[in-house]
């Protein structure tokens, strides 16, 4: 089934003209996401209009496939105001694992509409019986962000031969799972990155895909490197904290005294050198971010292959940048004295989100390694690089 819906493509202009509203319910509803641990529905709905959950549906299936750095900028946005919807809304560049499957199976999964919500708890992989249609799935599955206001879930499960030994993820309606909400955290504590039990599901094999797989749409965003995109989506998440501390930060140079009756920040040079070093370090790590992206997407444009190189670019720079960003919001907290000591002051919190980025597993100190390695010639170091 193909869709034509040409009338439903939106300009970045657009897009972004629909997100101010948004965010402007975003600043008022933030501490309830926070407060409850995730976001709710009704505001995942919201996000709609502004193009996020139809940013990587196939546009053979009504979606409005985006060139990555529009998304990702629509992420950073949003993250600017909240790291933890951020991170939830991240999660609409996920539907490019989704085209590996076959298109009989998304043209039933996008049969109401294009916007469709995905939500992941890929690990621990867990094993799954094979049945004659497909596998029976049961297990456990952590760190599901955004699954409060998912329509479709996904499951990680081994390899098999027909996989190439590549794990896969299969999918299932919510219903068909329970929701454990157990997430104990500080940093981007409304992500709702709840737990996914599944006991004695039948899940067909055309429902299950391998992740990073061959696309079966032949449209670019499909020729994308799928794995950089998901570092890279979270990489600007933390680009977006980062850059509220600076806002933060500037907003508080201008202000009154201390309580010590020491100069306003503004006239402190250790405030001014800090606080230029900071926007120095971000302004650079976003521009190489971007360059790398826009150079990757001209290619795919081309109709080339982004080459291994510039794979490990777009890996390279998403690390950076989660690394950067965390930093700068460490430095800004630095330099504005004791008050982000308290758990109310709006740097604790951004200090906790910007943590969360460059701990996870594709941002981590390790993708330095296999970047370096690759741009030395040689293989990647970790499995999953590509």
């Amino acid at each position: 089934m193909t869709i034509h819906a040409d009338a439903l493509r939106m300009t970045q202009a657009d897009r972004l003209a629909a997100l101010e509203p948004v965010l402007e319910q975003l600043r008022e509803r933030r501490e309830e996401f926070q407060t409850q641990r995730y976001v709710s529905r009704d505001f995942i709905d919201a996000l709609k209009p502004a193009g996020v959950y139809r940013a990587s549906t196939p546009a053979r299936f009504g979606g409005d496939p985006l060139h990555p750095a529009d998304f990702l900028d629509i992420v950073e946005r949003i993250s600017r105001v909240d790291g933890s919807t951020g991170w939830v809304a991240s999660f609409g560049s996920a539907l490019v694992y989704l085209a590996a499957l076959p298109l009989e199976t998304q043209a039933e999964l996008y049969a109401e509409g294009p916007d469709v919500v995905f939500a992941g708890g890929l690990f621990p992989v867990q094993p799954a019986a094979p049945t004659d249609n497909g596998f029976l799935v049961n297990g456990r599955w952590k760190f599901a962000s955004g699954c409060m206001g998912a329509d479709i879930l996904g499951v990680g499960l081994p390899g098999d031969a027909a996989s190439d030994n590549k794990p896969r993820t299969a999918l299932l309606r919510p219903e068909s799972a329970e929701i454990i909400q157990e997430w104990d955290v500080s940093g981007m504590r409304g992500t709702g990155s709840f737990d996914i039990v599944v006991r004695d599901v039948e899940v067909l094999r055309e429902w299950t895909f391998i992740r990073g797989g061959a696309s079966t749409v032949d449209e670019p965003l499909y020729r994308y490197p799928a794995i950089a995109y998901a570092a890279q989506v979270l990489a600007i998440v933390g680009a977006g904290v980062a850059r509220a501390a600076l806002d933060f930060a500037e907003s508080q140079g201008s202000g009154a005294t201390g309580v010590t009756g020491a100069p306003k920040l503004g006239d402190r040079a250790y405030f001014r050198t800090g606080f230029a070093g900071a926007t120095a370090a971000l302004e650079s790590a976003r521009s190489w971010f971007y360059d790398v992206t826009k150079g990757a997407w001209e290619t795919v444009l081309a109709g080339d292959p982004v080459s291994d190189a510039q794979n490990a670019r777009l890996r390279l720079a998403s690390s950076n940048l989660a690394s950067v960003s965390a930093k700068v919001v460490n430095d800004v907290s630095h330099i504005t004295g004791t008050g982000s000591i308290y758990t109310r002051h709006p740097l604790h919190r951004l200090g906790a989100d910007a943590f969360v980025p460059q701990q996870h597993a594709f941002l981590g100190p390790s993708m330095l390694d296999a970047a370096g390695s690759v741009l030395l010639g040689s293989a990647p170091t970790v499995p999953g690089f590509r």
